[in-house]
């Protein structure tokens, strides 16, 4: 592979998120098709893209600020994705608590590797996320 961020495992794991994503917003009503559909397909998209443009970075402490933007696509997600639950867009269940447990294993593979990083001059405070592994849908 020629590039750095195909070989990160967070990518690889992120690009499994967005086929679950789309496999999902595709059961989403019509109505939802320029709004909640649209919104959570390009978060997820977000997701991978930042992964893959902070891995050129020539710093890790840029590495690190993509990494954070990844991370808040996500949680944008997983925010989209109780609005579908809330909104009863799905007769089965279970595709929003598999990306929902997806969501969770993405979310701790990003914020290891953020950690991993040197943040050298950029620090950014951010909440830390408390997952349980179980979902609420």
């Amino acid at each position: 592979m020629a590039y750095k961020f195909e070989q990160l495992d967070v990518w690889k794991l992120a690009l499994d998120y967005i086929d679950l994503i789309y496999a999902l917003a595709n059961e989403l009503p019509k109505s939802e098709e320029y709004n909640l559909k649209s919104q959570l397909t390009r978060a997820a998209t977000s997701i991978s893209l930042n992964v893959a443009e902070g891995s050129t970075g020539l710093s890790d402490a840029e590495q690190s600020r993509f990494l954070s933007i990844a991370i808040r696509s996500l949680i944008e997600t997983v925010a989209c994705l109780h609005i579908v639950h809330r909104r009863g867009y799905l007769a089965d269940p279970e595709p929003l608590r598999a990306a929902y447990r997806a969501s969770e294993i993405l979310f701790a593979k990003l914020q290891a590797f953020r950690k991993s990083l040197s943040l050298g001059q950029l620090h950014e405070d951010s909440a830390d996320y408390q997952t349980d592994f179980s979902t609420p849908f």
